[in-house]
């Protein structure tokens, strides 16, 4: 291999590790094409169609799953980031979709972040606000999370106390 088309592999390699157009990304495949052409090329692959056709089979059950994955992956990272902390739901979102494997909400039952944080308001650990400057959302979790998080610390300076006594 030559030391050019090298080169031109590792820029390859480096430009398919970051995000891509939304515009060229298969849900169901997971799949991240580059231009309009390799979608369509991908999207007349045998894989692909077998994946339309178990989708096509039980619709509800798919977008339900995606709905499912991607809420809990908001509430996740606001748990780990935001904890407490009243923050801009877009915000939110732009974080969590700068991870190359999160779950697109186009493929949810949720059409806008709006609809979303709506629905999040629903839940007793988060609080939503909407205000001049657009949608607040507040994560608080609940007592019984909060006491599991105590015993787990407590737990671990137990065990840390115990390894300390044994050397």
């Amino acid at each position: 291999m030559s030391h050019q088309s090298a080169g031109r592999v590792a820029a390859k390699q480096l430009k398919s590790k970051g995000l891509q157009k939304l515009r060229w990304y298969c849900q169901l495949c997971e799949k991240q094409c580059r231009d309009e052409n390799g979608f369509k090329c991908h999207c007349a692959s045998d894989g692909h169609l077998r994946r339309v056709q178990l989708f096509g089979e039980n619709p509800k059950r798919a977008i339900d799953q995606y709905s499912e994955t991607f809420e809990q992956n908001f509430l996740k990272h606001l748990q780990l980031t935001h904890r407490r902390a009243r923050v801009e739901a877009t915000k939110v979102y732009n974080e969590l979709i700068s991870h190359k494997s999160h779950v697109h909400m186009n493929a949810t039952k949720w059409t806008t972040l709006t609809e979303f944080i709506k629905h999040l308001g629903s839940r007793p650990d988060c609080t939503i606000e909407e205000t001049a400057k657009g949608w607040f959302v507040l994560y608080q979790p609940t007592e019984k999370e909060d006491t599991v998080r105590q015993h787990m610390k407590y737990k671990r300076a137990r065990e840390n106390t115990d390894e300390r006594e044994i050397e």
